[in-house]
């Protein structure tokens, strides 16, 4: 005896004696569902006949356990039927990684001020993509020794490098430290080395699944160390030359690059009221190379439009949310921030700085017990928006392993289309939202858990101050649409803000997907939407329309699909 399931069951699988007339004939297998039908009350109907010869019953619907052991029973009392069982479903599995640590790592999966990391491991891992952490360097640590590739030191003061060399072919970090106060300007403290980069290194890459530690969110990334702080932190015209080489251009007197980065992490910054020409061209010269560029949007709680890199064109600028959702006190905000992550808090607003009061509320990763110079590997968590932008940095990793064609605009508009609301509170602007790792992969894949699936993939071209439509006939459903119908959209758009996107289902209701807004600049709509459609009937037309209220900017519908 089968025993039921407790999710509803629309069909069975139904297995005749090999010497009956139905195991050989769709006709006579058709007749027999519905005689069996007849006999229980229900709408049973033959669908299709199975690879290994069994016949695939539609029960109409979703039964109920009775209506189920009915339709059962009565096959089974038939001597010609060889077996029957449910058709079950099932559903890809996201193991939880076994390091030690990962319990602790909230940020990666709690449903308050996590980012929905977990479930996209069955996607991507971020394998075959390397991220460029310009950082401090690399203290050395065995859970990113496996994940890392070689990089170059890009400090080019050698006491400021602490390596006596100044540029050159290693990344280590040799420490940032200052011994007394004013070092490094009048209101510089003295304190201990960061270990920054390789704390911002374990969020992005951290090795998984080796029984020690934590995971990273594309734990099967790269990561290219690429030193630009030090003692007093770093240059511009440093930095600018990192991010040009990270990207695979080329910078005079440095070797060429041999694994060029696909994603680059700026968690560093300084105060500007504009972007400096020398950031500006390098980044623009690597997103040209099809790098994603991320950075912290900064830690003073002021408007980011006066940080820099991050107020910058063609990056995405992230700001930092705690574990209740909210933003974090420290983390800057503003209409240039494009999408927040997790930063945590290890201490309140009201502590002393410097202090922590709530280390469980940081960000666990890797890092070094040495006060000023490298000693044993450990773990400990920071806050801060350095810790928000690896998060975002990692993500794209997975988008750019598992969809190689997406471009830097891409991947910003599939993070920011498929955030969510944040849950606790923001003022000032955090952005579209918190990223989710989960919705945004399956928003660039396509896939949806579960379902039936429809799609259109024919181009419609969008021109200035137009309405078009993309038909999908939808057949085959039982009964009306689902109340969390699933709508992806790949709109190909110089800028996604003079669009207006409808879905029209059958009997001509109109749902709004996407309203228009004059400051969205970026560039496509790469979403999925969900919309309670469950007052319609399934199966009909279904349009998307799209309507363009500006002029200036043109482009087409690339493909959609409805996933009931």
């Amino acid at each position: 005896m089968t025993e039921l399931p407790d999710s509803p069951v629309e069909k069975v699988i139904v297995t005749y004696e090999s010497q009956a007339e139905e195991a050989g004939s769709n006709t006579a297998a058709a007749g027999d569902a519905r005689a069996k039908g007849a006999k229980t009350g229900e709408n049973l109907r033959f669908e299709r006949r199975l690879a290994g010869g069994a016949a695939l019953v539609d029960l109409g619907g979703e039964a109920s356990k009775k209506d189920l052991a009915e339709v059962m029973d009565a096959f089974r009392a038939d001597p010609s039927v060889a077996s029957v069982e449910p058709d079950i479903r099932a559903y890809a599995m996201a193991a939880t990684p076994n390091d030690t640590e990962f319990a602790k790592q909230w940020d990666l999966f709690e449903a308050t001020g996590g980012m929905n990391v977990p479930g996209s491991w069955d996607k991507t891992t971020g394998s075959g993509v390397t991220v460029a952490v310009i950082d401090t360097g690399y203290a050395a640590h065995s859970d990113l020794a496996a994940n890392t590739v070689p990089g170059y030191d890009f400090i080019s003061s050698s006491s400021e490098a602490r390596d006596g060399s100044g540029r050159d072919g290693d990344p280590k970090d040799e420490g940032d430290w200052n011994l007394t106060d004013g070092e490094c300007g009048p209101d510089s403290k003295a304190g201990g080395s960061s270990w920054h980069g390789t704390h911002v290194a374990g969020t992005v890459a951290a090795a998984a699944n080796n029984g020690k530690g934590v995971a990273g969110i594309a734990y099967d990334a790269k990561v290219q160390h690429v030193r630009v702080l030090g003692k007093c932190g770093g240059s511009s015209s440093d930095i600018a030359d990192a991010i040009t080489w990270a990207s695979g251009g080329s910078v005079p007197g440095v070797p060429a690059n041999a694994t060029p980065a696909k994603v680059i992490n700026l968690s560093l910054g300084g105060d500007s009221f504009s972007c400096p020409s020398v950031y500006r061209n390098a980044i623009n010269g690597a997103v040209s190379r099809g790098t994603t560029v991320v950075v912290a949007a900064g830690n003073s709680n002021a408007n980011a439009a006066f940080s820099t890199p991050a107020n910058c064109a063609n990056v995405i600028n992230v700001a930092s949310t705690n574990r209740d959702g909210s933003r974090s006190f420290y983390s800057n905000y503003g209409s240039v921030v494009d999408v927040s992550a997790p930063g945590g808090e290890t201490r309140r607003a009201t502590d002393t700085p410097g202090t922590v009061t709530t280390p469980e509320n940081g960000i666990l990763s890797t890092l070094n017990s040495g006060s000023t110079t490298q000693s044993a590997e450990n773990y400990q968590p920071y806050q801060g928006t350095s810790m928000a932008a690896p998060h975002i940095a990692g993500l794209a990793a997975l988008l750019e392993s598992v969809k190689p064609s997406l471009t830097p605009a891409d991947i910003e508009s599939a993070i920011k289309a498929n955030a969510r609301p944040l849950p606790g509170s923001c003022s000032g602007g955090c952005g579209a939202g918190i990223a989710d790792a989960t919705k945004t992969v399956d928003a660039v894949t396509g896939t949806a858990p579960g379902g039936t699936t429809f799609t259109n993939g024919a181009n419609v071209a969008i021109s200035d101050n137009s309405t078009v439509t993309s038909s999908i006939a939808v057949t085959g459903i039982t009964g009306n649409a689902p109340a969390a119908l699933k709508v992806d959209v790949d709109i190909k758009h110089t800028w996604r803000g003079d669009l207006v996107i409808d879905l029209i289902a059958p009997d001509g209701t109109v749902r709004n997907l996407k309203t228009s807004s004059g400051s969205d600049s970026a560039d496509n709509v790469l979403a999925t939407y969900t919309v309670d459609a469950s007052s319609e009937v399934a199966n009909g037309t279904w349009k998307l329309q799209v309507r363009d209220v500006a002029s200036g900017d043109t482009g087409y519908i690339d493909s959609w699909r409805l996933t009931f």
